[in-house]
């Protein structure tokens, strides 16, 4: 069973616990009742730091067990990095909260108290500690079998907050929680193997917001039929599982706002259907509904906080698989807005269901801004690597406010081109367009793919395959899976959408 994880708050100073935790910025000394700690334990500090090779910077740790002086059965020290004046940017804060999650899970703690009482700890910054301490804690691990080495791993872990104003620090967590919640939603759903989150399950997982006053409606495919999603269809055609489409609104805002709308890709996996992909790594391809799982994970983390907004949340959950009933290259497919497409690559489907979705999204519910995210093309890996999403426009101001967004969370995006040049390479000889234009700007065609179904409404494309599976460690995430989105579309609503 994994460990369950219990955040709180109290005043200060704390309380006798098992394990103690000051924080101390890298080459400044402890200030306020860490001082104090500090100093009552008698410890020639200097000798312990030259030995350790402890500075302060962010990660690094000093571990006392019983020390003199403090009724605590064990004092961590842990590194804060460069603290600035004016306490530094939120992410910051919620790397910290990483990496006493990391600290206490390695030396197995229970309960453990946390001093955080310098005139920088304000609630919202406190919170983003709890939320990295939280986005670290969780383990992707129902599947595995304990070890025996594990049997003494404790059961739970319950982690005290000392603050100076623990009212106002519980409601900024309880906001902040609402969007990590998100993003471990998001973790879960890329997580699941496919043999147990088809098309159905997922959109039973969507469903589940109802919980939360999120309004669900489900398409499936004679609805969408009769829409004439062509396009999303085709993908679906070579699967035994059902294609849906899930629209999940959450109505937060004034009844006459127009909605933000977002869409993802939701291939709950992908085997290339006849342009079968090489077997080394295809397991991987549980995750090609990442998009969609950020999407999900967004509009829990919206619902969950009661944002004041107009927000639509749209997936379509196809699985894309070879057999006799699968769309083959050559094929030529008509979209629900009239686009004919010629399959030149039956593993270019993500764009095939996008394309109606988008379209739908639109036409339906006329919002003030469309975005989708996708884990689209490795093209974009070879671009950017692991480190940025790439983000297509068709409105510079869109644009700037989600690379805003992306840096104060830490979900960081790169502008990538568009233009004619590019819209030509997808051009085709047989259809309106075809929906791979090759090898070269892979991701760029991609986009301009997508762009034929977006009208004049503002308009981002966030090619996510690099950040949102597989993606490299961090300080707040030891899993396979990132939840890339979640937080990042949250601070955009919250910055540029809501009343």
């Amino acid at each position: 069973m994994p460990q369950t994880l219990t955040i709180k708050t109290a005043p200060l100073p704390p309380a006798s616990t098992g394990t103690l935790v000051i924080y101390v910025g890298e080459g400044q000394a402890p200030a306020g009742g860490a001082e104090a700690i500090w100093n009552g334990t008698g410890l020639d500090w200097a000798r312990h730091m030259a030995a350790t090779g402890f500075s302060g910077k962010q990660g690094q740790a000093l571990d006392i067990v019983a020390p003199e002086g403090i009724e605590a059965d064990r004092l961590l020290i842990l590194g804060a990095g460069k603290l600035p004046a004016d306490g530094g940017l939120a992410t910051a804060w919620a790397d910290r909260g990483g990496s006493l999650a990391n600290k206490l899970a390695g030396i197995k703690a229970e309960n453990a108290a946390v001093l955080l009482d310098g005139d920088t700890a304000t609630p919202e910054r406190i919170a983003e500690l709890a939320a990295g301490l939280k986005l670290r804690h969780y383990r992707f691990d129902r599947y595995k079998t304990p070890k025996k080495d594990e049997a003494d791993k404790p059961d739970s872990l319950t982690v005290t907050l000392h603050v100076a104003e623990p009212a106002a620090t519980d409601e900024a967590i309880a906001d902040r929680m609402a969007v990590a919640d998100g993003t471990i939603l998001a973790r879960e759903l890329v997580h699941e193997p496919p043999n147990v989150l088809g098309t159905l399950e997922f959109a039973d997982r969507a469903a589940a917001l109802s919980e939360l006053g999120v309004e669900i409606e489900q398409l499936d495919e004679p609805a969408m039929r009769a829409l004439g999603m062509g396009s999303l269809l085709a993908v679906a055609q070579g699967s035994a599982r059902p294609p849906r489409l899930v629209v999940m609104r959450w109505n937060g805002g004034k009844a006459d706002a127009a909605p933000i709308a977002f869409v993802g890709k939701g291939v709950v996996f992908d085997s290339g259907g006849i342009s079968l992909k090489p077997g080394a790594g295809m397991e991987d391809m549980k995750g090609d509904m990442g998009g969609a799982a950020a999407v999900t994970g967004l509009m829990h983390a919206l619902a969950a906080r009661k944002a004041p907004v107009n927000a639509v949340g749209i997936i379509g959950l196809v699985e894309n698989m070879p057999s006799s009933t699968a769309m083959r290259p050559g094929d030529i497919l008509t979209a629900m807005n009239g686009t004919t497409i010629e399959v030149v690559n039956t593993d270019a489907e993500g764009r095939l269901v996008l394309a109606d979705a988008l379209w739908f999204a639109q036409e339906r519910f006329k919002p003030s801004a469309l975005i989708n995210l996708a884990t689209l093309t490795g093209a974009i890996i070879v671009a950017l690597g692991n480190d940025h999403a790439g983000l297509y426009s068709n409105n510079d101001g869109l644009a700037a406010n989600l690379t805003a967004a992306g840096l104060a969370t830490g979900e960081k995006l790169w502008r990538m081109p568009m233009g004619p040049a590019y819209a030509k390479l997808i051009e085709s000889r047989f259809a309106d367009i075809k929906n791979s234009g090759g090898r070269q700007a892979g991701s760029i065609t991609a986009a301009q793919f997508l762009a034929r179904f977006v009208g004049d409404v503002p308009w981002a494309h966030l090619d996510i395959a690099g950040v949102g599976l597989n993606s490299p460690h961090s300080e707040t995430s030891g899993s396979w899976a990132s939840g890339f989105g979640v937080a990042l579309l949250d601070r955009l609503v919250r910055d540029h959408y809501e009343a």
